[in-house]
């Protein structure tokens, strides 16, 4: 079968934002009153948690910490309380850094430039463009997973992207946006919803999808995912990461120290709950005394 031509980029862009424009979701860092805070603490949380569970705790959260300044002042045991379940806890540690660094070196101003954010803690290539589009509307790369798989599908015909980002992704991205700025966040925008809503990983919804007739993958008469076998699946039951969340859930409803035989109720493995409770403790996420483990009290 004769290789299916990409759809033309114009009327790509041009199909996808008309849809968004008809179809975003109205959520609270797209609204007008936004801020660049309020959008960079929405691109860390929304990192490998979903957006229904994002919105309660960013509403919160800003609500709190309105401003760099005020998350950067905080104690870290009160901003792990705040993150409660939104997992991996370590991001909530990082988003403080990432306070503490632009009150130091900004005033407490989200800093403008790709490469301003991208030297900010915990902030890489896929935030610092997010903040560069959504905060200041300006042209930057926005490559999530979701943008990454409509790209995959209809532009390069695959069912799904490769398990890892490829610098060929990345060109590929670039070369699709447009060179006026708002034009080119609006894209970004506009992508992301679609793969978030429409064109989502197992269950596509190409009856909704306003470029199902350009799509090179449906063209190509929707082959399979060619890279399957080499895609891992995240376990959860008996893991590591289940006994972490474990213990930090208690860790964060205990008003005092709690000591290990406590803690001992929380997971069965013995071992496994050693060996999680040090990972805690290395990654400053909890502190040992002598009357048991606690949220970390000072910053780092």
């Amino acid at each position: 079968m004769a290789p299916v031509p990409a759809p033309s980029p114009a009327l790509l862009r041009a199909r996808v934002v008309a849809w968004f424009e008809r179809e975003a979701r109205p959520l609270p860092w797209r609204a007008p009153d936004r801020t660049p805070w309020g959008v960079l603490v929405s691109e860390v949380m929304s990192q490998q948690t979903p957006v229904a569970r994002v919105e309660p705790s960013w509403r919160a959260w800003l609500e709190r910490w309105p401003t760099p300044a005020d998350l950067a002042a905080a104690e870290p045991a009160d901003v792990l309380r705040m993150w409660g379940t939104l997992g991996y806890p370590r991001r909530a540690l990082r988003l403080q850094d990432c306070a503490r660094a632009i009150t130091e070196r900004y005033g407490g101003e989200v800093p403008s430039s790709y490469d301003e954010l991208l030297a900010l803690p915990g902030v890489g290539p896929y935030t610092a463009g997010a903040v560069v589009a959504f905060a200041f509307g300006r042209r930057a790369v926005v490559l999530d997973t979701n943008v990454r798989r409509v790209l995959a599908r209809a532009v390069a015909g695959a069912a799904l992207p490769r398990p890892q980002q490829s610098a060929a992704e990345v060109r590929l991205a670039e070369s699709l946006l447009p060179d006026d700025d708002a034009a080119a966040a609006a894209w970004a925008a506009a992508s992301m919803e679609l793969g978030a809503l429409v064109c989502t990983a197992r269950s596509p919804r190409c009856g909704a999808c306003p470029v199902a007739d350009l799509c090179a993958w449906r063209l190509a008469g929707s082959p399979p995912d060619e890279h399957a076998g080499r895609r891992r699946t995240q376990a959860w039951e008996g893991t590591d990461r289940q006994c972490r969340g474990r213990v930090m859930a208690a860790l964060r409803a205990a008003s005092a120290p709690v000591p290990r035989e406590a803690l001992a109720a929380v997971w069965p493995d013995a071992s496994q709950l050693t060996r999680c409770i040090a990972s805690l403790v290395e990654d400053h996420l909890a502190e040992e005394s002598p009357s048991g483990l606690h949220l970390p009290s000072s910053a780092r």
